[in-house]
């Protein structure tokens, strides 16, 4: 195996891997709303984990409806197979620096990450509620909570390094509570973010221009 592969499989794998066993484990473990760690004073506190779910995209983000989620399951399928193809072509072509295609595959492993839950999740695991007693069971036996594609994304890492009441002076938002950062994703979300902001810091080092300008 060419190693630029062996490393892309690498990356992939250990990426899913350590995004599904956690996403795994919250589920199994939590209900929405739970939160940890937000007592243990700063600055563990900054860095916490709040399970919730959504039916879209990272950090929340997506479109309204049963077709809307369809919409972006396909979708995700279609941006999967076409990073697959892209790793491959630029591996076989272009010769690329070892970092670019550790970027890429950062990329491709968030997607799949979150393509599972969304192919899968609505199948094994029945509906999580806002309550100690509505944990998801794993492999239900009345079955799962929605069909093939439409499964519900887990998220679960919540850094809300700032948490305050802004001061009364402040305009139109005084007296309201702030939090930075507020989103919260997982792992998956996270390698495609790192892999973009990469890609962005050493474009050049990764010669993007060129290779794009080749074609």
């Amino acid at each position: 195996m060419n190693k630029l592969v062996k490393e892309s499989v690498i990356v992939v794998f250990l990426v899913v891997l350590i995004d599904q066993i956690v996403k795994i484990w919250v589920k199994t473990h939590m209900f929405i709303g739970e939160s940890s760690f937000h007592h243990w004073g700063w600055p563990i506190e900054w860095f916490q984990l709040a399970f919730t779910e959504n039916p879209g995209m990272a950090f929340g983000w997506g479109l309204p409806g049963a077709w809307g989620k369809i919409f972006l399951s396909v979708f995700r399928i279609i941006a999967i197979g076409g990073m697959i193809w892209f790793l491959k072509w630029l591996i076989k072509n272009k010769d690329p620096k070892p970092g670019l295609i550790i970027c890429v595959s950062l990329i491709l492993a968030g997607a799949i990450g979150n393509m599972i839950d969304c192919m899968f999740y609505g199948l094994i695991f029945s509906n999580t509620g806002y309550a100690a007693n509505t944990i998801a069971e794993f492999f239900p036996a009345g079955g799962g909570y929605a069909p093939f594609l439409q499964g519900k994304v887990v998220d679960m890492l919540y850094f809300p390094m700032i948490d305050t009441v802004l001061p009364e002076w402040v305009p139109f938002w005084g007296g309201k509570n702030f939090v930075f950062f507020s989103p919260i994703f997982n792992i998956a979300d996270s390698a495609v973010t790192i892999g973009v902001a990469l890609l962005l810091i050493f474009q050049k080092r990764f010669n993007i221009k060129e290779i794009v300008k080749e074609e």
